[in-house]
């Protein structure tokens, strides 16, 4: 099953819940996308692709400077996987496609 496409997701972080969408686009391993939610629209870097599982990274500003590391698994309408926070440890997260 493609990731293409849009996805509603909610990551169970320190600071609570955060909901975000993601639009996920795919071309042989190559991961390409956007991260939108309440600090704004977020271009994904360093995509990749490989049948079900992928990996992206986000740069977030708010509430602070940070990149976030994504690795995600694909399962049909289904997504969820890990996010590395940065200094303040890893985070759960899990969707469906929009």
């Amino acid at each position: 099953m493609s990731a293409d496409g849009t996805w509603s997701i909610t990551m169970n972080t320190p600071m609570g819940a955060q909901n975000a969408t993601l639009e996920l686009a795919t071309d042989g391993g190559a991961l390409s996308g956007k991260m939108s939610g309440p600090q704004g629209e977020i271009e994904l870097k360093d995509g990749a692709a490989d049948g079900d599982s992928l990996s992206w990274k986000a740069d977030i500003t708010t509430p602070m400077a940070m990149t976030l590391e994504f690795s995600a698994t694909v399962d049909g309408d289904s997504i969820s996987g890990d996010v590395k926070l940065g200094a303040f440890g890893n985070a759960s997260f899990s969707g469906s496609r929009a």
